[in-house]
């Protein structure tokens, strides 16, 4: 089926950051997935590309564009290659809409320029130890100084993504006590600098995939958050929050279909490869009838991706239509990725082979933003049920 979604530019971009990928990622690639983490010096490389200043605009120092597309590009074209980018995506992705849509002219200015060059890496930090999906009841405090200059952050996140290499954290805290009425109010959204005196990096989490992508806990004791590094209003993060879930949600959706499309080159590939019985793989009716129910829910996984990203390119993408998206797709990269690496046979649960690191790193799409009994909670509330 023919797509609609890119262009000439996107196509043009798609070349760029696919030959990058093979000269400068691949190489590499067993290196970080043993160390359990890109370098920091890879994201000034991503930076030098101009990967993190596309949706950044002109007077900060970025192209001035506003569009996902190009980041849909890099989701298809990190997947083709069984690789990932580290923890640039939750750079661009989850942080920059936030200093976008909340950051003043003042900190734009400060925050920007650093983001588009990779001087400050940003994070967000959201989960804790005791509430996942409940953002709601979260315990990490911050309290106005007597003076009014500064917050005192005190509280732990875990899960955090990017949070090893990151110069700069969005981090969810509470201003004020929640009220009876409303369980969400009090959360406030502070740009903490890292550096603070107070802020520590706990563990550097051992996750079952996404091994390239640093994971931390972080602690703050005491840490001192100047007023000027408030993002939006105080007590309003929650509006915040939810405001940009769609987006994180498209992401993961959009994600999930790329490594899904992966998974079924990967396997064609290798059972045109693989003798067994004197006869390739992929001369047995049981592997194209597999191969080829794959690809039609590939097929349909990308039309519901590109669909979404359109809407969110046009400012209409509902929460509902976000968890639909993600539900779906995620759920059919889910049943892709296992029919495919079952094609590998035993070389299929080997890491050196790019469908066992696509396993792992697939599972935990159906898990974070929203797992998918949460994305149904808000589809079946859409329907009115």
């Amino acid at each position: 089926m023919r797509r609609t979604v890119f262009n000439e530019d996107h196509e043009a971009f798609r070349e760029t950051l696919r030959a990058f990928i093979e000269a400068e990622v691949v190489p590499v690639y067993d290196d970080w997935f043993a160390a359990g983490q890109a370098p920091r010096a890879f994201y000034h490389q991503l930076a030098e590309l101009g990967l993190f200043g596309i949706n950044v605009p002109e007077e900060y120092g970025g192209a001035g564009l506003d569009s996902h597309k190009f980041e849909a590009v890099q989701y298809e074209e990190t997947a083709r290659a069984g690789v990932t980018f580290g923890g640039s995506g939750v750079h661009v992705l989850l942080a920059l809409p936030y200093i976008k849509s909340l950051a003043t002219e003042e900190q734009k200015k400060r925050y920007l320029p650093k983001f588009v060059s990779a001087e400050e890496m940003w994070a967000i930090a959201m989960t804790e130890p005791g509430t996942g999906s409940d953002l709601a009841g979260m315990k990490t405090t911050a309290k106005l100084s007597e003076d009014g200059t500064h917050y005192v952050l005190n509280g732990s996140k875990t899960f955090i993504t990017g949070g090893v290499h990151a110069d700069r954290v969005i981090v969810c805290a509470r201003t004020a006590p929640a009220t009876p009425e409303d369980r969400r109010h009090g959360i406030s959204l502070l740009a903490v600098d890292t550096r603070s005196p107070g802020y520590s990096i706990g563990r550097k989490l051992d996750k079952l995939g996404l091994r390239t992508s640093d994971t931390a806990e972080l602690a703050f004791v005491d840490v001192k958050v100047p007023v000027e590094d408030l993002l939006g209003e105080e007590n309003k993060g929650f509006s915040y929050l939810g405001a940009n879930l769609p987006s994180e949600r498209w992401g993961i959706a959009f994600g999930a279909y790329a490594q899904a499309k992966a998974a079924v080159r990967f396997a064609k590939r290798y059972v045109q490869e693989r003798t067994v019985f004197g006869q390739p793989v992929a001369h047995f009716q049981n592997t194209k009838f597999e191969l080829a129910a794959c690809q039609a829910e590939v097929d349909a996984a990308e039309a519901v991706a590109d669909r979404a990203l359109e809407a969110l390119d046009a400012g209409e993408l509902t929460a509902a239509e976000a968890a639909s998206a993600k539900l779906f797709c995620t759920e059919v990269a889910h049943r892709v990725i296992d029919r495919c690496l079952q094609l590998h046979g035993g070389y299929g649960y080997m890491n050196e082979y790019p469908i066992a690191r696509l396993y792992a790193d697939n599972r935990v799409n159906r898990i974070y933003g929203g797992t998918s009994e949460i994305m149904k909670s808000i589809i079946a509330k859409d329907m009115g049920l």
